[in-house]
């Protein structure tokens, strides 16, 4: 063992030179002789662990601290401020108080103060222009930006139970708030207390809804109104049409009565064109088409049943989607069905016959969404089975089809801001984003994780915020890049001369299908006709060939005969 010696020195020493020091032999200050007893006792440890930390130890804990609840409340503030003498009802009177105020001493004094404010920043704001463009030249490409999607919002149904988010409605040109239907679209799974409301978010407070829309039945889908942003119309789950005035509270104004409306759930429901801003079509797995009147609900204005002239005596086709916009005109509409068949129908057409056009068949299931291009209103997308298809009116068959996803898709709809992009929803919980100006066979954003429940409904702005619903009740809104959102300078021309091209070439594989039909036809018949011709001929020589053979038959008989009658002379030499 080491041998240590300490060297102390007493506290009133310190700070003194250190003495002399010399080198010397070494010598044994202290001798200790190992026990042989304890020494026994020793045991070594196999394995030997040792832990050392480099930080002290510290226990764990948790503090807790309080939760403020924030709540939202709007007031309805007109005009106020005005002494009990005056009536803000009668212009004459606040004329004449508004001109006794200007008058006043005090009045000129407190104007001529914030005046000097006012002054002060006007002259900031001109010796400094905050919106100048220092970079001009340096100006990248919207096309340059990698496509990205981020997650800004998430709200979540605040039900016990788990609701399905059905539909999402943005309200138009603002763009902040967000009506959500709410049910759950199983067959009899409704449980016992499930609350029926539907709620109507704002972007700037997510932890509360901020109306609640209480229907009799849960809402299957809901729309705001185009041209009065204060009524949402609703389809519920028993087949009821209902809208509501947010200024009026959370009671519908109105509601259809039910024998007169859907007997199958209403799964979409859209505004009409029309002066009066009132219209809406409803359409139903029941095999209906119904238009209403808000301002009267007592009775649909109008109904279509839906049969195609082709059916085949298949009976009604159920409704699953509708397209109903303003670039496919006041009249024409298209309903997406359970069958997954597309039918073209026209409101006003001259024989009540021509109502229902033409099918499109394709998909191997239900048309969950169909939607017209906002650019090329000739051209509409098709959700379904587990494929996107894009059709033209014109032809019977899709011109672009996307490749057989392993999951099933269950909405879409096109970009309002880009011609060539379009979103597609999974059972997965996935978001694809399909960019037709960079690639055709692939999502230019695949599998964006929205959530862990199947997505359901999806609606997109003009500035390229998505709203997503999913079937444990949340709905997400994400913000996609410019790249996605911003239009670009000849996109439109290209996505245009594209469909142009596909639309041509499906054309010319459907003429020449016929061609080839026609020409299997011909060949068939031709075949037919040299069959029974050459069965004609063989007919016709049978007299002869009869005739032949009995003269043939003859001869040899009576050659026979005759040998009977006259033997044969013996010949010499022959016995007797």
């Amino acid at each position: 063992m080491d041998i240590v010696y300490v060297y102390t020195k007493k506290r009133k020493e310190f700070g003194r030179h250190a003495g002399h020091f010399s080198d010397r032999a070494s010598k044994i200050e202290v001798e200790i002789v190992p026990d042989l007893d304890v020494q026994e006792q020793y045991m070594e440890k196999n394995p030997c662990v040792l832990e050392m930390h480099c930080i002290p130890s510290i226990s764990v804990h948790a503090a807790n601290t309080n939760v403020t609840q924030h709540k939202d409340q709007g007031m309805n503030h007109e005009e106020g401020g005005w002494p009990r003498d005056i009536d803000p009802t009668e212009p004459e009177h606040k004329i004449r108080y508004t001109k006794k105020v200007e008058k006043d001493d005090e009045y000129i004094a407190t104007m001529a103060n914030l005046s000097k404010t006012v002054d002060h920043a006007m002259r900031q704001n001109t010796a400094l222009d905050i919106y100048e463009e220092y970079f001009e030249d340096s100006y990248t490409s919207m096309s340059m930006e990698p496509p990205s999607a981020i997650t800004t919002h998430v709200f979540r149904d605040p039900s016990p139970f788990k609701r399905c988010a059905t539909s999402v409605s943005w309200l138009p040109d603002r763009n902040d708030k967000i009506a959500v239907s709410y049910s759950i679209l199983g067959f009899q799974a409704t449980p016992e207390g499930m609350s029926t409301a539907s709620y109507i978010w704002n972007l700037e407070n997510p932890n509360y809804p901020e109306q609640d829309l209480v229907p009799q039945s849960p809402l299957c889908c809901l729309e705001y109104n185009n041209k009065d942003h204060n009524v949402v119309v609703g389809g519920s789950y028993n087949g009821l049409v209902a809208w509501w005035d947010v200024r009026r509270g959370s009671q519908p104004v109105d509601t259809s009565p039910i024998e007169k409306s859907h007997r199958d759930p209403v799964y979409q429901i859209a505004w009409l064109q029309s002066k009066t801003g009132t219209e809406c079509a409803s359409v139903s797995t029941d095999g209906q088409v119904l238009w209403w009147d808000t301002r009267k609900l007592g009775e649909p204005v109008e109904a279509l049943p839906l049969e195609p002239k082709n059916s085949q005596g298949e009976g009604l086709f159920g409704g699953v989607s509708l397209e109903y916009s303003e670039v496919g005109g006041p009249t024409r509409f298209m309903v997406g069905t359970e069958q997954g068949v597309v039918i073209m129908c026209n409101r006003k057409a001259k024989n009540p016959q021509d109502r229902i056009g033409t099918s499109y068949t394709g998909h191997h299931g239900p048309v969950y969404a169909i939607q017209r291009n906002p650019f090329f209103p000739k051209f509409f997308l098709t959700i379904g089975d587990w494929t996107a298809r894009i059709w033209m009116e014109d032809i019977k068959t899709p011109v672009m089809t996307t490749m057989y996803h392993p999951n099933y898709l269950t909405a879409g709809c096109w970009s309002p801001s880009r011609p060539g992009v379009f979103f597609t929803t999974k059972d997965s919980g996935e978001l694809d984003i399909w960019d037709f100006a960079f690639k055709q066979n692939a999502p230019t954003l695949a599998n964006i994780r929205v959530s862990d429940a199947a997505l359901q409904s999806i609606r997109v702005t003009q500035s390229g915020q998505v709203a997503v619903g999913a079937a444990d009740g949340s709905m997400t809104v994400l913000k996609i890049s410019e790249s996605l959102s911003e239009l670009q300078a000849t996109e439109k021309q290209s996505i245009s001369q594209m469909l142009e091209r596909e639309m041509k070439r499906e054309k010319n594989l459907e003429a020449r299908s016929k061609e080839l039909k026609q020409k299997a036809k011909r060949d068939a018949a031709l075949k037919k006709d040299q069959t029974s011709d050459g069965a004609q001929d063989a007919n016709a020589d049978m007299p002869e060939v009869e005739q032949s053979f009995f003269e043939a038959v003859g001869m040899h008989e009576a050659a026979a005969g005759s040998a009977s009658r006259n033997p044969p002379a013996p010949v010499d030499g022959d016995e007797k």
